[in-house]
């Protein structure tokens, strides 16, 4: 796993860096602002595991992905950072002994014949033993700088495993039926110290509940401009056109536009100007006349912007571009990432991280209905921190959209697991009869 920072005087920049020296497949691990601009923390070959190997006793502080890329970026700026001080003793030890040198041979011959005669052992004695602390003092940064390279290098050896009781084991197998990941269930079950499983189980759906941020006001009384960003087929337009119903029927049409920076597939506006003719809404599309700025400027007197996104990935030739014009524009553009309930756990991730550098405000869970489970959908906002702002289960307009909330989403995947596990059973019995039946 390579790691390295970056700064620049803007996120533009950053990202052109990151693209240049790290390539497509860098994950963003943070991002904030500093003195003179801006600060990036990337890695290649990102794992979770060697991160959490890495860090040691202290990866148990993290609940979640976001916190875990979080600390691997911190580990990363301290150790850095410390390297760089280590550089700079040497250097000064360096210069200080050339400086040393070079005074003796600027000296005349009579005043080292002086400063020698007035006592040659302890001249020479000093001098030996001023030489051997400048050499103890390189030989212990040369090691401290080769610890940390091997620091920053991940070389570190795993955690020795800590016992797991019974109660834990079955805990965390009943978690993973709910839904969710090794990681995030064994983690939840070894806080279970002591007690019966379904003590344990309460206890992991109030964490759960706890750990899963959802957005406190509705877009459509806060206003301002919103995006949504995610893969083809996540539910972006669809969730747009809820949304915008909602709002005409709460506020009228006057206040809220549409906006879509889709121009790179043949006929992608085609959905969004339908639900703008049938809302009486504008629709705005950015493209090589209209940058996404010009057009948020004309809108400014819009209570609510929707922006629709394409569904590129990061081999598209448009991804960059994209991204990078939601990152960089001047207006307080909230981008939300569009996650499918449906989606593997994996895919999620790898959609995180893909747009993970347009600086994502939360999420929208679509296709809530269509989900065996919903545990992997949790654990998923619950391991990026990302709050859920909706969730859809269904393509009623405006009918089938939410504003989340933790406790009943979690509520509604308990719900769907006792669903899940009363069909498994009554299959199971039907299993059992017709070989009677036969009989």
């Amino acid at each position: 796993m390579k790691v390295k920072r970056f700064f620049a005087k803007s996120m533009a920049e950053a990202l052109k860096q990151v693209s240049e020296q790290m390539g497509p497949d860098a994950v963003i691990l943070s991002n904030r602002r500093v003195d003179g601009g801006v600060e990036i923390v990337c890695a290649l070959d990102y794992d979770e595991n060697m991160a959490r190997q890495s860090l040691g006793e202290q990866a148990s502080e993290a609940t979640n992905s976001a916190l875990l890329a979080e600390m691997q970026a911190e580990r990363h700026r301290r150790l850095e950072d410390e390297l760089g001080r280590s550089r700079s003793r040497i250097r000064e030890v360096r210069e200080s002994r050339a400086e040393r040198n070079q005074g003796y041979s600027k000296a005349s011959y009579a005043d080292l014949h002086e400063s020698v005669s007035d006592g040659f052992d302890e001249p020479v004695s000093s001098s030996v033993s001023g030489q051997t602390d400048y050499s103890d003092e390189l030989a212990r940064m040369r090691a401290e700088i080769s610890s940390l390279r091997d620091l920053m290098g991940g070389q570190r050896s795993a955690p020795e495993k800590t016992g797991v009781s019974a109660v834990q084991q079955r805990l965390a197998e009943r978690l993973q039926e709910f839904g969710l990941g090794p990681d995030l269930a064994g983690s939840l079950s070894r806080r279970h110290k002591s007690g019966k499983l379904d003590d344990g189980w309460k206890q992991s759906l109030r964490m759960l509940a706890t750990g899963v941020r959802t957005s406190r006001q509705e877009w459509l009384d806060e206003g301002g401009v919103y995006a949504l960003v995610g893969p083809t087929g996540s539910g972006k337009t669809t969730t747009i056109g809820k949304l915008a119903a909602r709002y005409v029927l709460k506020y009228g049409a006057d206040s809220l536009a549409l906006v879509t920076t889709d121009r790179y597939r043949v006929a992608a506006h085609e959905q969004l100007f339908v639900f703008g003719r049938i809302l009486n809404v504008p629709v705005r599309v950015v493209d090589e006349s209209n940058t996404l700025d010009d057009i948020l400027d004309e809108l400014s007197d819009r209570h609510l912007v929707l922006v629709d996104t394409a569904g590129l990935t990061s081999s598209d030739k448009g991804y960059q571009e994209q991204l990078s014009e939601l990152a960089r524009s001047h207006h307080n553009v909230r981008t939300h990432l569009v996650v499918s309930a449906t989606s593997q756990p994996r895919i999620m991730k790898s959609v995180w991280h893909c747009y993970k550098m347009a600086n994502l405000t939360g999420c929208v869970m679509t296709k809530i209905d269509e989900a065996l489970t919903l545990g992997e959908s949790l654990g998923f906002v619950m391991e990026t921190g990302l709050p859920v702002a909706y969730y859809t289960d269904g393509q009623k307009i405006p009918g089938d959209l939410h504003h989340a909330e933790a406790v009943p989403l979690v509520r509604l995947a308990v719900e769907r697991l006792k669903t899940l596990q009363q069909q498994a059973a009554s299959e199971k019995v039907a299993g059992t009869e017709r070989p009677r039946e036969m009989a």
